[in-house]
């Protein structure tokens, strides 16, 4: 393990104070390496934290999955926020978890043993409703023009302010993200604590 540091950080800047803001969002197809392996780069930069979405696996998978990656991240003391699996986050001691709003309404009332409490929206109704619910923190997009959303136009900064103008709670901005000086100044200025990035953070 020792050695595997080694050569990790004389691979990749981990000096970057950029990645404080970071939320990473893991995607293991997009890995060209072992997906733990990339765990493990993810967290050398230690970023805000790690949201484990991984949408395509079985709740049992899932856990299985969540074990090994919960582990690496408290090696590097980076938040790991589990995504979608409430039972899984209960199951394993995780009080981060990440829901889409139609979920955060579903378990509206039953997460007072959760401390983070994330979800992600796409109008400023959505915001609104989401701090309603009791969310700790949002994710806002699509930002910029992103893979994940060919074709789809990116609802821009103007919506980003709008967002973080709208409610009290820290909002990340998410679609398109990259560890950009100039691209982190413009996101921050319209309010936003930070910046969630997948294909960034799974391909390093």
């Amino acid at each position: 393990m020792i050695m595997y540091m080694y050569k990790i950080k004389s691979e990749i800047n981990t000096a970057n104070p950029l990645y404080s803001s970071v939320i990473a969002v893991t995607n293991r197809h997009l890995c060209s390496r072992p997906f733990m392996e990339q765990i493990d780069r993810v967290c050398s930069l230690h970023p805000k934290a790690v949201i484990l979405r991984e949408k395509d696996l079985s709740e049992q998978e899932y856990l299985i999955l969540a074990e090994n990656v919960l582990e690496i991240c408290k090696q590097y003391q980076v938040p790991c926020i589990l995504h979608s699996f409430v039972e899984v986050a209960r199951a394993l001691k995780c009080s981060a978890i990440h829901l889409p709003l139609p979920l955060l309404h579903k378990y509206e009332g039953e997460l007072k043993d959760f401390s983070t409490v994330g979800t992600s929206v796409h109008s400023v109704e959505d915001a609104l409703e989401a701090e309603e619910l009791g969310a700790s923190y949002l994710t806002a997009g699509h930002i910029y023009a992103t893979d994940c959303k060919k074709g789809v136009p990116p609802r821009g900064t103007v919506f980003l302010k709008e967002v973080c103008q709208s409610v009290s709670l820290p909002v990340y901005a998410i679609g398109g993200i990259q560890p950009d000086q100039a691209q982190f100044q413009e996101i921050m200025d319209c309010g936003a604590k930070g910046g969630c990035i997948m294909s960034g953070m799974m391909t390093l």
